[in-house]
């Protein structure tokens, strides 16, 4: 039994994209990194804040502190504390505390 080679020969078109679309992708790439850093110096503000007013929107000081360890700094760790927020006020209203 003999293997011989064989090299398929695609004839794909090779497309470039127009200098117009790669500023456009030049620029949407750099306004998210401006928003990601916005985000972020955001919650970093919200680390400052007194623990009575973190409890009150469903977060704790390690919470965020752990966040912003684990994210890097063009990451947007805004979306992970929504997350978490949200969870544990939805625990909070199925489990209400007794007074």
């Amino acid at each position: 039994m003999r293997t011989t080679e064989r090299m398929i020969e695609l004839d794909l078109p090779i497309t470039k994209l127009s200098l117009a679309a790669r500023l456009k992708d030049i620029v949407a790439s750099l306004n998210a990194f401006r928003i990601a850093l916005r985000n972020r110096w955001t919650v970093n503000r919200i680390a400052e804040l007194d623990d009575h007013v973190l409890a009150d929107i469903g977060l704790t000081r390690p919470d965020v502190q752990d966040l912003l360890r684990s994210t890097g700094y063009a990451d947007d760790p805004s979306a992970q504390l929504r997350r978490l927020a949200r969870s544990r006020a939805e625990q909070s209203l199925r489990n209400p505390r007794m007074c």
